[in-house]
């Protein structure tokens, strides 16, 4: 893992740093907040809105066929009241054509993992070694694939 000043990065540490380098200025300003099994994106706003990118890990149990884990990346609505969630999403559904070649079959809309009422389009992989040295910028070229194909539904 890499370090800066004599700390060892963790892997969502390595995600939003990589993640920086990707996405385009054109889209605003990249706002991050790294935990240690997740980072959340978003554009602006100092604080983390409802409406976010996100790429966790989460337990086997929202996921089929994992038996251990599983990293989810993608687009989140969670706001309290589902309607408003619904909204959230109503002009990334209606601009699926332009999002789904980029995306690809992968990307699932619908109900959020693990959470009623929250929306999401994501895609989830199974039992990842976390401990790849790779996997980081592969988390963080994917991320970035989401942002840059849902945010100017997002915005226009």
């Amino acid at each position: 893992m890499g370090q800066t000043a004599g700390m060892e990065l963790g892997l969502f540490d390595q995600v939003a740093d990589a993640l920086r380098a990707l996405v385009p200025p054109q889209l605003g300003t990249l706002r991050t907040q790294e935990r240690r099994w997740g980072v959340k994106a978003w554009f602006d706003a100092d604080q983390c809105p409802r409406e976010h990118y996100e790429a966790q890990v989460i337990g086997a149990k929202h996921v089929a066929g994992a038996e251990y884990l599983a990293v989810e990346v993608g687009f989140h609505a969670e706001h309290p009241k589902e309607p408003d969630n619904q909204v959230a999403m109503a002009a990334i559904l209606a601009g699926e054509a332009t999002w789904r070649p980029e995306l690809g079959p992968e990307a699932e809309a619908g109900p959020f993992l693990g959470r009623g009422g929250w929306q999401r389009v994501s895609e989830t992989w199974v039992d990842p070694d976390l401990s790849d040295p790779e996997i980081c910028f592969e988390i963080a070229d994917r991320l970035a694939t989401y942002i840059t194909a849902i945010e100017p539904l997002r915005t226009s």
